[in-house]
């Protein structure tokens, strides 16, 4: 096989990556096959002749985490808009890791599928986008389509949400309601989605002549468990926070367990916020202040863009993005107000 020989690898270990197998590979030896069968254009193809055989239409979603309410809801309206259509859904979690991307990318275009939607954040890499160009390129050779949902630097249609004006007007929220001493948990550090949403928390803050110190920001990793870790470090090293901003929902929850567990009470001893407006917020206790992102709009108008010749020019769907606030947040305790004041 020229993939394994120009990879370096034996043929079984390049079936094994090129086929998705579950058989433990390195990353390095996937690394290194994956961009072999890019630079070759090599794809498996028996799986193709079958479902090519079979008549159905197909359209490939990848996401990074499908149990993630944000990709659960994507994916959702997604697959109503595909049954409208009589489409099958083929649905591929990358959980974050940017190889995983790229074998999906090829197993799909293996697969015949005639379109791609990439739900997946972007990530801040130029290596990584580069490579993912190519695979990208290669996907749509014979006028098959991809779509990105979010930010990333490559090349095609798009359906991006407003990330940064989103967190800026809640960022603008803390600040009316005079909270000065804000903490924030982002997400992942390369995605996208997660620069875009601290950079304008950032705006929002320099605008009111707030400092923001690296102390008062701590990762997380999009989940409720990420957020209260990370809201027990915050907590520990910036003592007298009177808000905390979670740059999604699932974060914020968990966020608010971590204050509950400090003997903290939201929002009358600091105030939580999160990111998404996903179906549980309003039913939390307290129901949550965040920021609406229309996923079953999103996911649509994707599926749509998706099923429609390219046209000359790349096409973006700008999405806005609204601040719902709800009892998670209040003016900060009186004596910190005396305090500023």
């Amino acid at each position: 096989m020229d993939v394994a020989k120009l990879a370096g690898v034996s043929v079984a270990t390049a079936s094994r990556v090129l086929s998705g197998s579950r058989y433990k590979v390195s990353d390095g030896v996937r690394e290194r096959v994956l961009k072999a069968a890019s630079e070759l254009q090599y794809v498996p193809n028996a799986h193709a002749r079958a479902l090519v055989g079979s008549g159905t239409r197909t359209v490939g979603v990848l996401v990074h985490d499908v149990t993630n309410p944000y990709f659960t809801q994507l994916v959702g309206a997604i697959q109503r808009v595909a049954a409208e259509m009589g489409l099958l859904v083929l649905i591929g979690s990358s959980d974050r890791n940017p190889d995983r991307d790229l074998s999906f990318i090829h197993m799909l275009y293996a697969h015949r599928v005639e379109a791609l939607i990439i739900a997946a954040s972007g990530v801040d890499d130029l290596e990584f986008a580069q490579r993912m160009t190519r695979s990208v390129e290669m996907f749509t050779q014979n006028g098959r389509r991809v779509v990105f949902i979010n930010r990333h630097h490559v090349p095609g249609d798009c359906v991006l949400p407003d990330n940064f004006n989103g967190a800026r007007t809640l960022g603008q929220l803390l600040v009316r309601l005079g909270h000065r001493r804000i903490g924030i948990i982002s997400g992942p550090e390369r995605l996208t989605a997660t620069r875009d949403r601290l950079e304008g928390f950032r705006r929002a803050l320099a605008d009111a002549g707030i400092p923001l110190t690296p102390e008062q920001i701590e990762v997380g990793d999009f989940s409720r468990d990420g957020g209260f870790r990370a809201a027990q470090r915050l907590m520990e090293r910036v003592p007298g926070l009177t808000a905390v901003a979670a740059m999604n929902d699932l974060m914020a929850i968990g966020a608010i367990a971590a204050l509950r567990e400090r003997g903290l009470v939201v929002p009358r001893d600091v105030s939580v916020t999160g990111f998404g407006d996903h179906f549980f917020a309003r039913d939390v206790m307290p129901p949550l202040t965040t920021v609406h992102v229309p996923l079953e709009e999103m996911g649509a108008r994707a599926m749509k863009l998706a099923l429609t010749p390219a046209g000359p020019e790349i096409r973006v769907e700008h999405i806005p993005l609204e601040v719902v606030e709800r009892e998670s947040t209040a003016p900060p305790p009186a004596r910190e107000r005396e305090a500023v004041g």
